[in-house]
């Protein structure tokens, strides 16, 4: 729950060495759910341990802290985002042409993130990624969609990411987001209704907030969960009750969205269950589709019967190329 699609457990497709980990128990080395049934207020110091510890070695006080203090982050925002900074990881991967784009959230956080142009796009995509890493751990996926996909791609860091200044919160994630929209409109001098929106796990539930209340030529889901509740249920029951029911109600926002939906689970995936997956796309509306990666967990659903399925979804909701 903790750790939302760890960017450095992929697929063969696209990192053949790479050896997958548990997304969970990387981030909580105690099982959480022995340690609730048998200490649950030890649990309960520990995880605000975390937290006091966590804002005790925040980052020094900055041009953004008003932003910040407007908008604090919650314990259980505190324990879910898993921000990597710049300068950690490869800054300038070979094969992938990009522009570094500086904007800012409307709170006047400052953002960034990367700009991939196609040069003969079939599409425009807005990528919000999943938790931990940042814009350049996604290099490889950049690199598919932007030469051998023909999409122009904007993929983000939320604040506290990569290069972006704040502190993450789910509400200046969402807001993040909504910039980094306009920020695409700009850019790809697009209008919404030629914009797919694309999420990882922890992005899914961003982008899905944005369809709700815009009108995007396609939604893409990889991993997404119905409600952080519900992930919160399943891997801390006995403290499921931190997490507000509303917060990234994904199943409640989709229902408010009413264009072409594909979204793909793996049906061993440990971090998110597949049955998560599933409640959030009974509460889609149609036209969706639903793919199974059949025996994949939470990190490695980049499969080559995947990357099919994607490419006949984008040639389904994008203009033919002119």
């Amino acid at each position: 729950f903790y750790s939302l699609m760890l960017p450095d457990a992929r697929s063969s497709v696209l990192q053949p060495n790479v050896s997958r980990r548990s997304a969970v128990g990387s981030a909580f080395p105690i099982d959480p759910k022995k340690m609730t049934n048998r200490y649950p207020l030890t649990c309960v110091v520990t995880i605000a341990s975390i937290f006091i510890a966590s804002h005790c070695h925040a980052q020094q006080p900055s041009q953004d802290d008003s932003a910040n203090e407007a908008n604090p982050q919650t314990i259980d925002e505190a324990l879910l985002f898993s921000p990597t900074k710049f300068p950690t990881g490869d800054w300038e991967p070979k094969g992938l042409r990009f522009e570094d784009i500086f904007f800012s959230s409307k709170d006047g956080t400052k953002l960034h993130g990367w700009y991939c142009p196609s040069d003969h796009p079939r599409g425009v995509v807005l990528i919000a990624h999943g938790n931990a890493g940042h814009v350049a751990s996604r290099a490889p996926w950049l690199r598919y969609l932007q030469s051998q996909a023909q999409l122009s791609v904007f993929m983000f860091d939320y604040r506290g990411y990569g290069r972006s200044e704040g502190i993450p919160t789910v509400e200046g994630a969402i807001a993040d987001a909504t910039a980094a929209r306009e920020k695409l409109r700009e850019l790809a001098s697009v209008d919404d209704a030629q914009m797919l929106l694309m999420g990882e796990s922890l992005g899914g539930a961003i982008v899905t907030q944005l369809a709700a209340d815009s009108a995007p030529c396609g939604l893409i889901l990889q991993s997404t969960f119905s409600s952080l509740r519900d992930v919160a249920d399943v891997h801390f029951p006995k403290l499921s009750w931190m997490v507000p029911r509303n917060k990234l109600d994904s199943a409640a926002v989709i229902a408010e969205y009413h264009g072409p939906l594909l979204q793909s689970h793996g049906n061993r995936d440990l971090t998110i269950p597949f049955s998560l997956g599933e409640k959030l796309f009974r509460s889609a509306n149609e036209p969706k589709q639903l793919f199974t990666v059949e025996g994949a967990d939470h990190n490695n659903w980049l499969t080559h019967a995947y990357l099919e399925q994607l490419d006949a979804f984008i040639a389904g909701v994008t203009p033919p190329s002119k």
